[in-house]
């Protein structure tokens, strides 16, 4: 809801750019805030892309806590596109055991956790998802919207049977490929861990 506030407010956006030289606005800041709020309630850590910066030497004993990218897709977010996401994960021992992919301009959620399955809901619709095995007319591929390499992305393709190629922003690119939408998203350039 804060996100949206922003985003539907029809003004203008205030863009800063991080040390990273990647995009930051009020509302990554906000959504930061907010859910730094709600889950600090668990007492739970939480390592957050728009959080303060901390060395691994800092959490690198921690057996259990949240990963989170409070607006994963900023570039998208400026653009005013609707394919940004807030991401959400619980970590246990070097593995995600819970991950929640929320899109609120497109009202869609994708979670699943371990032992439970997975489901996608669509404007309050609730499916249940999993990934789907390579069908016999080629691939789906889902690339990158603000962040691909062509050359790097046709190289790895090389040699495969590719159906279709769509273009996706943030997160949104692995929820398709969860949700059986599509096959395979070839990411070739750098990631973070919230990422």
């Amino acid at each position: 809801a804060a996100i949206l506030d922003i985003y539907n407010s029809g003004g203008p956006i205030d863009v800063d750019i991080k040390s990273d030289r990647s995009p930051i606005t009020v509302a990554d800041r906000l959504a930061h805030s907010v859910i730094r709020e709600y889950l600090g309630q668990t007492r739970i850590p939480l390592l957050s892309e728009e959080g303060r910066e901390m060395l691994y030497a800092e959490r690198k004993d921690w057996d259990l806590f949240w990963m989170v990218d409070p607006l994963d897709g900023t570039v998208e977010f400026i653009k005013g596109n609707g394919e940004f996401t807030v991401n959400i994960a619980l970590i246990e021992n070097g593995s995600p055991v819970l991950g929640v992919v929320f899109a609120p301009a497109l009202d869609r959620l994708f979670a699943g956790a371990v032992g439970l399955g997975s489901f996608v809901e669509d404007q309050g619709v609730r499916r249940n998802i999993a990934c789907r095995s390579e069908p016999a007319a080629g691939l789906t591929v889902v690339a990158s919207r603000s962040h691909g390499d062509a050359d790097a992305l046709a190289s790895f393709l090389a040699g495969r049977k590719v159906a279709s190629q769509t273009n996706a922003g943030s997160s949104l690119k692995l929820c398709l490929v969860a949700a059986g939408e599509a096959d395979v998203y070839p990411r070739l350039g750098r990631t973070m861990e919230w990422d």
